[in-house]
């Protein structure tokens, strides 16, 4: 089996997301591969909570490096495609490429992840009918009209499909996600 992991982002994505993915990954001894639209460096973004707000707030984060295109991936070459939140999914959702591609994930076995709004890229790629997903409270209307269900838990796993609400539930969602890959597909 190989050891590596796509970490799907683009502009917008949330910066503490990728930084704390990317290390998770390499201290289990996992090969973290960032994929973008395009090979280039990430204009990331920090959403967090500021009391008074009823939604998040956005801030300028830390840049990262696309390694690769997401044209250019094949999901065979991976273990696990990990989709961050941020502001990226909004414009994710509607790339056919990457749509195709989790869907080749789903249809190979292979854990499908996502945080925050990256639940929209699932529930565009059609991936969350008759599952129970958590992400974005945002997005539980979408989940729901797909025919899924939206629970409140910070991380679910459902399958080989993990998600979780923000980062802030990093620990439980990457305790989900080393487990999934520790299960024989």
């Amino acid at each position: 089996m190989t050891h590596k992991v796509l970490i799907v982002t683009g502009d917008g994505g949330d910066s503490y997301e990728a930084l704390y993915a990317c290390q998770r990954f390499q201290e289990a001894h996992w090969e973290p591969v960032i994929a973008a639209p395009s090979r280039r460096r990430l204009h990331m973004v920090f959403h967090d909570t500021e009391p008074g707000w009823d939604t998040y707030v956005e801030r300028p984060g830390q840049s990262v490096d696309a390694h690769i295109a997401i044209t250019a991936v094949s999901a065979k070459e991976f273990a696990a495609i990990v989709i961050l939140g941020g502001r990226a999914p909004e414009s994710l959702r509607n790339d056919a490429s990457l749509l195709s591609l989790v869907r080749e994930f789903t249809a190979q076995n292979k854990c499908v992840c996502a945080i925050g709004p990256g639940i929209q890229i699932l529930v565009a790629a059609g991936l969350t009918g008759g599952r129970t997903v958590t992400g974005s409270q945002h997005a539980c209307v979408e989940v729901e009209r797909a025919g899924g269900t939206y629970s409140e838990k910070m991380a679910v796993r459902d399958g080989r499909m993990i998600t979780a609400q923000s980062w802030k539930a990093h620990p439980e969602f990457y305790r989900e996600v080393f487990a999934a890959l520790e299960t024989p597909k």
